[in-house]
């Protein structure tokens, strides 16, 4: 059950995207004839006035089909609800209203997040020194810390509840490699003012050597306020945007590091159903994170996404006429031909690396 979850979680997804290109194109009286959540043979179709709705056997997918490329259209050419002949601006907002769909998604998850189910933090403020790195010499244990340490406070940067925390004590000392960092640490009844500084590491990030955990507890709470759970929200869907840009800015400029962390279909139901067995309270955070990940996906300039086709229009708009046919069809193609490559790359991956799989061949 976990597992369909978490492909109703994706399958969710892609509707609201599609959706998105779907209301966009309609609102505008711009001629749509198929919408199609999933992909492969159609399990159950329902023809409207002027659209066909399907549901097909692979969920993991689905389009918004205009009648502009299908032969047997009973559409003049000419006509001016067709797609291809509207301003560059309509066709602009059609393609990108996908991906501000689940954006706008994503943040409505994040505050039912907290509204109804609540965010999970600490019971008490602070970042706890869980362990050293096993060196005697290790910058930490130089410096005077001690494991059960907490750190309340670092360059004047006071700690609270929230589990971010200990992503911004790293943050810290990530970026001051070689550079003194004053820390308050409470020791039981103690107050404590220690002085440390990171070793630069081979790439430049500084290090000290410790291993963090929450302090105290990790609990849920309610925010029951509606002005606080849209501004909570607001603040948690800025932090996973940041994220996700530096994630896919690591990826660009160390992608030999960073590589294998790339998650196919498989990866993420994995996960997914993971989250649905053991913490079902995190479905909606989630949710969120892979509806701003298939934004940030769809937004990126690359052929057979909504960024490749929005680089056409803009080029058009620059040109005043839109490039050759043959051109942006050979693009796609080959775009589509090489994103396919490394879906199937990805999905057999991931699939072989699953732990039923791997016991058939044992």
């Amino acid at each position: 059950m976990s597992v369909l979850a978490a492909i109703a979680v994706l399958a969710v997804l892609i509707l609201v995207h599609e959706l998105g290109h779907f209301i966009a194109a309609r609102s505008q009286g711009i001629y749509v004839n198929r919408f199609s959540l999933g992909f492969g043979p159609i399990i159950w179709k329902y023809q409207g006035t002027q659209t066909e709705y399907a549901i097909r056997a692979f969920p993991l997918g689905g389009f918004v089909g205009f009648p502009d490329d299908d032969p047997d259209s009973e559409i003049p050419p000419t006509d001016p609800n067709l797609l291809r002949n509207r301003p560059v601006l309509d066709r602009a907002i059609v393609i990108s209203a996908g991906v501000i769909a689940n954006l706008i998604f994503a943040y409505f998850l994040l505050v039912a997040q907290v509204g109804f189910v609540g965010m999970a933090q600490a019971t008490l403020p602070g970042v706890l020194i869980q362990q050293l790195a096993p060196e005697v010499s290790s910058v930490a244990a130089k410096a005077g810390i001690q494991p059960g340490d907490v750190i309340l406070a670092a360059n004047q940067k006071q700690f609270g509840t929230s589990l971010q925390e200990r992503d911004a004590f790293r943050e810290i000392i990530k970026t001051n490699a070689l550079k003194p960092i004053q820390l308050k640490i409470a020791r039981g009844d103690q107050k404590l003012s220690l002085t440390v500084v990171p070793e630069a590491k081979a790439n430049g990030d500084g290090s000290i050597g410790i291993g963090l955990a929450p302090n105290g507890k990790v609990e849920r709470r309610r925010v029951t306020n509606p002005v606080e759970a849209l501004q909570i929200g607001a603040t948690e869907f800025q932090r996973i945007v940041s994220m996700t840009f530096q994630g896919f800015w690591q990826l660009i400029t160390n992608f030999g590091e960073t590589a294998g962390q790339v998650a196919g279909p498989v990866k993420i139901v994995e996960i997914g159903a993971n989250i649905a067995k053991n913490d079902t309270g995190s479905l909606f955070f989630f949710a969120a994170l892979i509806s701003i990940n298939l934004a940030v996906i769809n937004i990126l300039p690359l052929p057979a996404l909504d960024g490749g086709q929005l680089a056409f229009l803009l080029i058009e708009g620059l040109r005043g006429k839109p490039l050759p046919t043959r051109i942006q069809d050979g693009v796609m193609q080959t775009g589509l031909m090489l994103l396919l490559g490394l879906g199937i790359f990805l999905i057999f991956k991931e699939t072989t690396q699953l732990a039923w799989v791997q016991k058939l061949f044992q």
